[in-house]
């Protein structure tokens, strides 16, 4: 699955990219890759613990202004304290790993003060939510876990930081996603923060 959101993600790098060699915009095209943890908040927390995560994605700048549009793939990780049991299912999962691969689409603004850019950014998306779940024969005394697939809409808002290195940006970025959907009998809402690198292939592209 993951193979997938990167496939997409470098298909629509490729099919932008034509548009980018036709602007003079110098920021016309980064992509992005980052690292940081999803925090839980209110009743997600209930279930879901932080761990380490990626998120990848392209900013698209958008006529000559500050305006970009922002796929974003998030791929959070969380540690899964289930709480109560899937139908089907008698024993709950303690300490397993949910994984997010949501999809949001958002429109951003961004701000540049000399080697400084300020953004802040509102979208919407999906995708669904790996949880695990596990079956124990009492019998054979075997333990069978496999993934259950929670789909669900999402909207996120954000902003972040960035500097500017040359040929490609620092950034910290915080957001705001919401799930339309329940894990757990309840909503799932987190905080993700990132830090990361966004190559200008705006600059890349011009060269080739």
């Amino acid at each position: 699955m993951k193979l997938k959101l990167l496939t997409a993600l470098a298909l629509l790098c490729t099919t932008l990219s034509i548009k980018v060699t036709a602007q003079d915009r110098p920021d016309k095209l980064y992509s992005m890759s980052g690292i940081g943890f999803a925090f839980p908040m209110g009743k997600t927390s209930d279930y879901f613990k932080p761990k380490f995560s990626t998120t990848l994605g392209l900013n698209l700048g958008l006529g000559d202004g500050g305006l970009f549009l922002y796929p974003k793939a998030s791929l959070h990780a969380f540690t899964f304290n289930q709480i109560t049991p899937d139908a089907g299912y008698t024993y709950v999962l303690q300490k397993g790993r949910a994984t997010t691969y949501l999809l949001n689409v958002a429109l951003g603004y961004r701000k540049f003060v000399n080697k400084w850019a300020f953004y802040g950014f509102a979208g919407a998306g999906g995708g669904f939510i790996l949880t695990p779940q596990v079956m124990v024969n009492s019998t054979t005394l075997q333990v069978t876990q496999d993934n259950k697939s929670n789909g669900l809409g999402i909207t996120e808002a954000g902003a972040g930081i960035e500097y500017n290195l040359g040929g490609a940006n620092l950034f910290v970025e915080a957001s705001y996603m919401y799930g339309f959907g329940k894990i757990q009998s309840r909503t799932f809402n987190t905080v993700p923060v990132t830090i990361g690198i966004k190559p200008n292939l705006s600059k890349l592209l011009r060269k080739l």
